[in-house]
């Protein structure tokens, strides 16, 4: 046998070890990412992905939009609590304006009217002391929603002429 054939025979060889630990590790590394999967899948069902309600209390926010930090504010006083809070994510415009409407009218808030457009929708809420207005703007990657809540006029009146 020649220097070189031997060569060959001795780099195949290391190429096939290398081969098989490759393909050991990898289908080892696809049921551990699998385990997770199901693992993370299986907390998100126990956690579970429901809505949560944002700081205003009784305005009940999809558990697919994340909170977007530097175009949410909160005025919060001893009488009232008021600002805007805003999301974003992966969600269809029509099934936010359903979500809305349906989880609104089950913390009493009664719709006032609504406007559908693209890529601007906004539904306006009112309770017996305060105003809310979402407006809900479509994106080419995301959607984003902001949560207008404020006090009704007659309210602040007689918070300032306390």
């Amino acid at each position: 046998m020649t220097k070189s054939k031997r060569t060959r025979i001795v780099l195949a060889f290391i190429g096939i070890i290398t081969a098989f630990f490759v393909l050991v590790n990898g289908c080892a590394s696809l049921k551990s990412s699998k385990k997770d999967s199901e693992s993370s899948t299986k907390e998100q069902k126990e956690k579970g992905t429901h809505p949560l309600y944002c700081d205003f209390g009784d305005v009940l926010v999809p558990a697919e939009l994340k909170v977007v930090e530097e175009l949410t504010f909160v005025l919060e006083t001893s009488g009232f609590i008021a600002g805007v809070n805003a999301y974003k994510g992966r969600v269809k415009v029509d099934s936010l304006i359903k979500f809305f409407k349906s989880s609104m009218a089950k913390d009493n808030w009664r719709i006032l009217g609504s406007f559908k457009s693209s890529p601007l929708s906004i539904i306006l809420f009112q309770k017996e002391n305060r105003s809310c207005m979402i407006k809900i703007i479509e994106g080419f990657f995301n959607t984003r929603v902001e949560i207008w809540v404020a006090p009704r006029v007659n309210e602040v009146e007689s918070e300032l002429l306390k």
